[in-house]
């Protein structure tokens, strides 16, 4: 029996076998016939155990350290993986550990609360880094925690609060429409919980794996031992090529990356590096070709950053529009929806458990008084003028509303949420209408980057929640508790990734040959800077991108992560292809179909504790930095790129061999 942490009254368990399925139900992933129902695992008409001080509890504690792992790793190579899998298979080994009976709506809650890490490290990472960059050229720009911890926080609520309304559209009206990849893969490994006899199996694959990447990392982050990035310009012959055609090749050589690569598939990590070659081995070579004298004698890296990449960034942002113009159907659908139950259209009777939200008359108050909240922030902390405050306010609401559903409807369909793109265009917008205003110079630059943070954190929470959502749907749990206790999960998260930004700035830097790359904040500042300094902004290049990715979404191809690649270092798009490669070579290594599924599932395991344990000691080594520790300098172009090599090659053997020992 299991105390509920709300009422303290006690909920009987049952034998499992006499309530619920152990396994999904066949018409889950399938559209329904008109007589059909679906009924989930957990019985609508019953009570469970979902809300206790054991689940609220390690929600938290896995938020944390989730949070301070995906913010080094997003900062890093400008992806953040989804935590949502990982938490889900501790989860369930933490309850087979202890014994727990039917804890599946405990897990359930454990995953919804710790998923919050993701989100928000990609609402904040994106964005509010770009401030430390900009401070590189323009000193008198101050950042400071509270700025970071409130810009996440309100982001959070509010996509939370914008979502919930289109709950019912997307996890209930349109199931079996949306194939939602990531809430598949996650509800088969919280099912796993239901046995009687819970399998240990998956966490301490996930445990071994997570030791091997984090060690993996953490010896050449802090020993050097071997070069963390192979590259043709390390060696004589290669500057050469670098000097006279403008041609470089390189990858990383981290586990973290490779992981992410074989879960990304081999699909959308071609397309990815498809668009990095397309600007490193042809945009910089014929920039450096056939442009002006200043850009003839450049290095190969500084024409991506200053050129070549600004293609990205404009393909980027019309990616966004697309999205929007593709999802205003299910604006107006869902709005719809919302508006009826407002004005207390909805059905005479009370929903079910299974079925029960938040109140549309509370979310409506709650929307108020966040918005509010916002306003106050912005006027107070940020800028100081009540009419310019109220402006960037209104930009907000309305951008953050209307964005809501295309980045849910990105995870619905393809389990990639382009916020990155979608906060691109925010800004482009904010920073025209602040300059017009008379809000520019640096003033300009915080206010747009603390609203660009705003947005994107509301956006990538309403993308993330539709998946914490659709699992409770499928499963059977409560949406009204799973949407109450997201938000303690929003602010832990949120304090937890100010914190650790605070903490990587002052390790590492973000620009600068040795800094994190955090791609993505770099891109936002090489957007606002020109704009907001009345400095020559580049349209030219901003639309060729743009018209790219018209090109591109006309093909068929997938335009976000084409041009996602373009702005992304090529040693960071290298190792995705090959993290791809790998999980192809997985996916075809037996003629048994149901063989192939096991060995493929096996290695989504082990690249996903190759990417936890490689994040996280990757925040501990960059403690282990702060403390004091250097890094030795390992000289030569010789042997640490041989040993480099060498290393990479084995942790790519482990991948492969380790996912294939899995059987039916």
């Amino acid at each position: 029996m299991e105390k509920d942490f709300k009422t303290g009254g006690k909920i009987p368990q049952p034998p499992i076998s006499d309530i619920d399925p152990i396994e999904i139900p066949d018409n889950a992933f399938r559209q329904l016939a008109e007589d059909e129902t679906y009924r989930p695992v957990m019985h609508p008409a019953r009570d469970y155990a979902e809300v206790t001080p054991y689940s609220v509890t390690m929600g938290l504690v896995l938020a944390v350290i989730f949070s301070a792992a995906a913010a080094y790793l997003g900062l890093k190579v400008g992806q953040v993986f989804e935590a949502a899998i990982p938490i889900a298979i501790i989860a369930v080994g933490l309850s087979g550990a202890l014994k727990k009976d039917n804890p599946l709506g405990q897990n359930i809650i454990i995953q919804s609360i710790g998923a919050c890490s993701g989100v928000i490290v990609a609402g904040a990472i994106f964005t509010l880094p770009a401030l430390y960059i900009l401070q590189e050229t323009h000193p008198e720009i101050t950042v400071n925690f509270l700025e970071i911890f409130l810009s996440s926080l309100f982001g959070g609520v509010l996509g939370i609060l914008f979502f919930i309304p289109f709950r019912k559209y997307f996890v209930k009206d349109m199931h079996g429409k949306y194939p939602f990849p990531e809430a598949t893969a996650t509800t088969q490994v919280l099912i796993s919980s239901q046995a009687k006899s819970s399998n240990g199996g998956q966490a301490k694959t996930l445990l071994i794996a997570s030791l091997v990447g984090g060690l993996y990392d953490y010896i050449v982050a802090t020993f050097g031992l071997w070069a963390d990035n192979i590259t043709t310009a390390a060696y004589s012959w290669g500057q050469t090529l670098a000097a006279k055609f403008k041609f470089v090749a390189s990858c990383n050589t981290g586990a973290a990356v490779l992981g992410l690569g074989y879960i990304v598939g081999l699909k959308y990590a071609f397309v990815i590096f498809a668009g990095s070659i397309f600007v490193w081995w042809f945009i910089i070579p014929l920039m450096g070709t056939y442009g002006t004298s200043e850009i003839t004698a450049m290095d190969p890296a500084v024409i991506f950053k200053d050129y070549a990449r600004l293609i990205g960034i404009g393909g980027i942002a019309m990616a966004g529009i697309i999205g929007i113009v593709k999802s205003w159907p299910i604006i107006a659908q869902a709005v719809g929806l919302a508006s009826r139950e407002l004005r207390g259209a909805a059905a005479a009777k009370s929903e079910v458990r299974w079925q029960r939200d938040i109140s549309m008359k509370h979310i409506a108050y709650f929307i108020g008084v966040a918005l509010i909240a916002v306003l106050i922030f912005f006027w107070i902390g940020v800028i100081h003028s009540f009419g310019q405050a109220l402006i960037a306010w209104i930009v907000v609401t309305i951008i953050a509303f209307l964005f809501t559903t295309v980045a849910a409807n990105a995870i619905a369909i393809v389990g990639s949420n382009p916020v990155s793109g979608m906060t691109l265009m925010t800004l482009i917008i904010a920073s025209g209408i602040f300059v017009a205003i008379g809000l520019n110079g640096t003033s300009g630059m915080v206010a747009a980057m603390v609203v660009g943070g705003v947005v994107c954190t509301a956006l990538s929470m309403a993308g993330g929640f539709v998946t914490d959502l659709k699992i409770g749907y499928w499963l059977g749990s409560t949406p009204r508790k799973q949407e109450s206790w997201k938000f303690l999960g929003t602010l832990v998260s949120a304090a937890t990734v100010g914190a650790v930004i605070l903490m990587l700035k002052n390790v590492y830097g973000f620009s600068g040959p040795d800094a994190l790359a955090a791609p993505q904040a770099n891109a936002m500042a090489k957007v606002l800077e020109p704009m907001m300094m009345g400095g020559e902004t580049p349209w030219t290049l901003y639309i060729i991108g743009a018209v790219l990715a018209l090109i591109l979404n006309w093909l068929g191809v997938p335009a976000l992560a084409f041009c996602l690649g373009m702005f992304l270092p090529l040693h960071l798009n290298t190792p995705m292809l090959v993290g791809g490669l790998i999980s192809w070579f997985v996916g075809r290594s037996s003629k048994d179909p149901e063989v192939c599924k096991a060995r493929n599932d096996r290695g989504t395991l082990v690249a996903s504790g190759l990417i936890a344990g490689g994040a996280l000691f990757g925040v501990l080594a960059a403690v282990t930095i702060m403390c004091g520790h250097k890094v030795p300098d390992n000289g030569g172009e010789f042997l640490p790129q041989i040993l480099g090599l060498a290393a990479y090659a084995a942790i790519i053997l482990y991948l492969y061999f380790s996912a294939r020992s899995a059987k039916k």
